[in-house]
């Protein structure tokens, strides 16, 4: 299962509360106060990690708490601190204050951190508050409450290249024959339930990241369908391949099923439909002719289109290279 959003609690461990000893040793009657500090509590830490895909670990454990810090003891012990909690999340996962809906910090790159919550301060003991005047104090003071926070955990992707399209589109079978990824793939819609990542490689070592989002309908960006939990997986590419069948099984015109989903995208996030695009042009094996690609580049005028065909991978090549350029062009813009 593919869990892209959570909400869970966190808590710092507490401070340890300090100790009201007194020195007791033979010939030592009034050794005098020795009692120590409380250890600080454990601090909630996030880091960006590439082990994790999902958010599926908080699925079902909600309350996430550090440990306490130890109480102080006697002969000026101070208490053991409480063990820091290392939450690992996926690269791409967005960390909000869900009470205040203020964004805390976004981990997008491998291995940062971020200290979300931190432990609180142990107690003094009674030995601190010795002094010239109050020789044996009987006080101490507790430990301090670790912060605690309620946090809306949204994971988004990161990859180079999103593809939009309607559903049965070929999105799937276009990821599985630019990359090595390999989604469910089917004649139906929404084979695809769950976002996929595939590595497109080139020669010359060149790479780039492609992304598979679930089928679009009118309505996504509303919530209709698969569309609207999965557009925002598309937010941090750099460019969108808009992958449009020539030869739709339910006799639709291709140029107005392009500008369905370019509406739902627009609809969505005006800044996400500024993006750069790439339309591409599916199926051309089931073509008898070329009139229905004059036609559709006739309605799209002004927009950049490929013809490939993912089921005998005609025109593959050609479609890598030009995204490969796509991406470092948006990548000196940055």
């Amino acid at each position: 299962m593919f869990i892209d959003e959570a909400k869970i609690f966190i808590k710092a461990g507490d401070g340890g509360d300090g100790c009201v000893s007194f020195r007791r040793e033979k010939f030592l009657p009034k050794g005098g106060p020795d009692g120590g500090n409380g250890g600080e509590g454990g601090d909630v830490i996030f880091q960006a990690s590439e082990n994790v895909d999902t958010l599926t670990d908080f699925a079902g454990k909600h309350h996430w708490r550090a440990e306490d810090g130890m109480q102080g003891e006697g002969s000026n012990k101070t208490g053991a601190d409480g063990s820091e909690l290392l939450i690992e999340v996926p690269v791409g996962t967005l960390i909000f204050d869900s009470d205040t809906d203020i964004l805390l910090k976004d981990l997008n790159i491998s291995g940062n951190k971020v200290t979300i919550c931190k432990g609180g301060k142990g107690g003094k003991g009674n030995k601190f508050f010795t002094s010239s005047i109050r020789q044996a104090p009987r006080i101490a003071e507790p430990g301090e409450e670790g912060q605690a926070r309620n946090l809306r955990l949204e994971l988004k992707l990161i990859a180079d290249v999103g593809m939009v399209g309607l559903p049965n589109a070929g999105k799937s079978t276009l990821v599985s024959v630019c990359s090595k990824a390999r989604p469910k793939i089917a004649n139906y819609p929404f084979t695809t339930l769950n976002p996929v990542l595939g590595i497109a490689e080139l020669s010359d070592y060149r790479r780039f990241v492609m992304a598979d989002i679930p089928g679009l309908i009118s309505g996504a960006h509303k919530g209709a369908g698969l569309g609207h939990e999965f557009l925002r997986h598309i937010e941090r590419t750099k460019t969108i391949v808009h992958l449009i069948d020539i030869c739709p099984l339910d006799g639709s015109d291709p140029a107005e099923n392009y500008r369905q989903i370019r509406e739902e995208l627009e609809k969505y996030s005006p800044m996400l439909a500024e993006k750069k695009e790439l339309v591409v042009v599916n199926k051309i094996d089931l073509l008898q002719s070329d009139e229905p690609i004059r036609e559709l580049s006739s309605k799209l005028s002004g927009c950049e289109i490929v013809q490939v065909s993912a089921a005998t991978k005609k025109g593959i090549n050609e479609l890598k290279e030009r995204l490969w350029k796509h991406i470092q062009q948006e990548g000196k813009t940055d």
